[in-house]
């Protein structure tokens, strides 16, 4: 006959397991694009349900003092992943930054060209004349003119107004006519909320590419495929339970920090947010990439164009 286990060697049977779980947790620096906000929201809960630990990881995540330095960061290798933009890694890769795409978090494009209803612009054609205001200058040619041009209109036709990240504001002013750079989720939502009747025209119903806005990005040479994998399993988990969940997972979205999101912009933009978010994060089509990489070197915003195989991991 067995002794029985006592308590005290059960209970330090359990602290002995639970240390070395703690021990064995793989630490992960993860640096987002901005301040943790909607488009996150399966980041958030990965790490608040303990998808991430369960998989045996400690993700670690920040948010960028300046939102152009976490492609950098992961570049020099001092942070593991960022979440930034397909574009934003077309461009690092073609000036030979060692960088890869290593998941998806939003399948489909964000940006967008913004009018408001009382303007008596209905289609982009009747855009000539008028100004467009832009938060980044530079690539205007591409993005804007291609969609501009789709309509039967030209970049001579118009003038770009640099406003900074005032976009809603210029807009609802009348500083400019239109907005470019403004996310569907989010700078529609602020206007609605602010008693502005706005529509958006989308880049990629006029000609633009369809590209992934937003994606995670590790070091080309020091990335660890074993991690990257968990971390995508994790993510899969908390994208699938809040597209199922989207209420309780609201709920435990805000929590994370309630006094910066829970507000009616997160609240909006999270429910326009939802049907955004890509089921499988692993996954990708290698041509995505090739077509939008073709597609700037087209209007020189790179001067080679490297192949996506190069750059993209797929799993």
């Amino acid at each position: 006959m067995k002794s029985p286990i006592k308590p005290s060697h059960l209970l330090a049977t359990l602290l002995s397991l639970t240390a070395f779980n703690a021990a064995a947790a793989e630490k992960v620096t993860l640096m987002l694009d901005w301040f943790v906000n909607p488009n996150h929201g399966p980041i958030i809960l990965a790490k608040e349900k303990g998808w991430f630990a369960e998989q045996g990881l400690e993700v670690e995540i920040q948010e960028p003092a300046d939102p152009s330095v976490p492609d950098k960061l992961v570049a020099a290798g001092k942070i593991d992943l960022a979440v930034s933009y397909q574009s934003t890694l077309i461009s690092s890769t073609a000036a030979k930054l060692p960088l890869v795409r290593s998941a998806t978090l939003i399948s489909g494009p964000l940006n967008s060209l913004i009018v408001l209803n009382k303007s008596g612009i209905h289609s982009l054609a009747d855009l000539k004349g008028k100004k467009i205001g832009v938060a980044i200058g530079g690539n205007e040619d591409a993005t804007i003119g291609t969609m501009l041009r789709s309509a039967g209109a030209e970049m001579d036709n118009v003038q770009i107004i640099n406003v900074g990240w005032a976009l809603s504001s210029s807009l609802a002013s009348g500083k400019v006519d239109a907005i470019w750079g403004g996310l569907r989720n989010f700078e529609l939502n602020q206007l609605e909320l602010e008693g502005y009747e706005a529509t958006a025209f989308y880049p990629e119903e006029h000609g633009v590419p369809p590209y992934d806005e937003l994606i995670f990005v590790a070091n080309k040479n020091k990335y660890d495929p074993e991690v990257i994998a968990k971390f995508n399993q994790a993510l899969e988990k908390a994208t699938v339970y809040l597209i199922n969940h989207p209420e309780q997972a609201w709920k435990e979205f805000v929590a994370y920090s309630p006094d910066t999101l829970n507000n009616d912009l997160n609240r909006h933009a999270w429910e326009d947010t939802l049907t955004r978010f890509a089921l499988r994060p692993g996954a990708v089509e290698l041509k995505r990439y090739d077509d939008y990489a073709a597609f700037m070197k087209k209007f020189d915003i790179i001067k080679s164009v490297p192949a996506a195989k190069d750059y993209v991991l797929t799993f």
